[in-house]
């Protein structure tokens, strides 16, 4: 399916669910793995992963669509359309969109702690997800000087 497709589906649904039209653009994202699809509210344009079309299909992406649809008709009319307000929540039930998307198998989840410090003299160790420079820092217990180990992330999480 390429983005025209896209662009003909979401005005479909929108006349058929909302009785209004889609008059904006609507596109693929490949990179969109964390989310099923974004409205932006200065363009009024609708982004919608590509992944989740391949690993979910049709069915699940006309959910993402319709939920985006929410945001898009109800920030138009000037009524609440974040997800924390009633007329979303209400708009989203009877058109029958999704709240939230599938989560993707192939996202990527960075591993929580990648880098370990070690007290040369205490041995107490601190986990950290940044790097940072040792030299500056010293032991919490004992004032000891540190060192810094990377960690392999197929071992620790």
């Amino acid at each position: 399916m390429e983005d025209q497709q896209l662009q003909q589906w979401v005005e479909r649904i929108s006349l058929a669910s909302f009785g209004r039209p889609f008059v904006h653009k609507a596109r693929f994202n490949r990179r969109l793995t964390s989310t099923g699809g974004r409205y932006f509210t200065k363009s009024h344009d609708i982004e919608i992963s590509w992944q989740q079309y391949v690993q979910f299909g049709a069915d699940d992406v006309e959910k993402i669509i319709k939920h985006e649809l929410c945001h898009y008709h109800l920030h138009l009319a000037k009524r609440g359309y974040q997800h924390r307000d009633a007329d979303f929540k209400a708009l989203l039930q009877r058109v029958g969109g999704t709240r939230f998307c599938k989560s993707l198998p192939t996202a990527k989840r960075r591993e929580p702690y990648r880098y370990k410090l070690v007290c040369t003299s205490c041995n107490t160790e601190y986990l950290r997800k940044r790097k940072l420079d040792p030299r500056k820092y010293a032991c919490g217990n004992c004032r000891g000087k540190l060192k810094l180990l990377k960690l392999d992330l197929q071992q620790h999480s």
